[in-house]
């Protein structure tokens, strides 16, 4: 069985490592800083880490990758079509791989970045490592891609089985949630999640991963095809949005103000 611990850096990341404790070999993604893995494998000094995989080529995730494949001989993975220091084994759409035991399929989910993949596991439960492209409550901002490439990406993960752990890598949610609360002030299932976020960050504690099921029910970003969320749009831009893809361009917008 595989172990999931999330390894806070910076001010609202998280660095996912994976653990298989029989053979103690784990896995780091998204290792923006290699001291919280290093500091981690100090203390756990029978454990090897033997892959480090990267979703996207912004500094807060591949800042750390060179010192831990100089301290562990770690393989690299990461996207082709992004440039990612030290990497090992670059991959593309439709790409298996198999990290401590376990196959995952690569999925190109352009928008956050040009080139940015997630990582998916189909089990009877599922795992999915999206980087900064599905959030909890929310997704992440256009750097390089399009509303249109980030819809679809969305579109495209949102299709996954709703049991689907989504294992993002920030601590979004709360600011998320209060943007969710603002698109669609009366759905309760939004309200009762931004009640229990609440919750767990003034206790300082994690609030992912999340799963499928509560993003398609509680993220404005993958419920663009809902009226509530079209009435709000069309109402705030005093126009009519003509598909789900207009409405998802309109509350990125809105999200990047808010």
């Amino acid at each position: 069985m595989i172990v999931i611990d999330a390894l806070p850096a910076f001010t609202d990341n998280y660095l996912w490592l994976l653990q298989e404790p029989l053979s103690k070999r784990c896995a780091v993604v998204d290792p923006g800083d290699a001291a919280p893995v290093l500091a981690w494998l100090a203390a756990h000094p029978d454990w090897h880490l033997s892959d480090i995989l990267i979703t996207h080529h912004h500094p807060d995730h591949i800042g750390g990758v060179l010192q831990l494949k100089a301290h562990s001989g770690a393989r690299v993975l990461g996207p082709a079509k992004e440039n990612i220091p030290g990497r090992d084994l670059a991959l593309t759409e439709g790409d298996t791989i198999k990290v401590l035991g376990l196959d995952f399929k690569v999925l190109e989910v352009p928008g956050h970045t040009l080139g940015h993949i997630a990582y998916y596991h189909a089990a009877e439960q599922p795992l999915l490592f999206c980087g900064d492209t599905l959030f909890a409550g929310g997704c992440g901002r256009l750097f390089e891609g399009t509303p249109a490439q980030m819809h679809h990406s969305l579109q495209r993960l949102a299709q996954l089985p709703s049991n689907t752990l989504i294992y993002c890598t920030h601590e979004y949610t709360l600011s998320n949630l209060h943007f969710a609360h603002a698109v669609e002030p009366h759905n309760s299932e939004i309200a009762q999640r931004l009640a229990s976020v609440t919750a767990l960050r003034d206790e300082g504690r994690c609030t992912l991963p999340s799963t499928l099921a509560l993003e398609h029910a509680t993220n404005p970003f993958l419920r663009c095809h809902e009226s509530a969320v079209k009435q709000q749009i069309d109402q705030r831009d005093n126009c009519q949005h003509a598909n789900a893809e207009a409405v998802f361009a309109s509350l990125r917008a809105w999200k990047n103000q808010f």
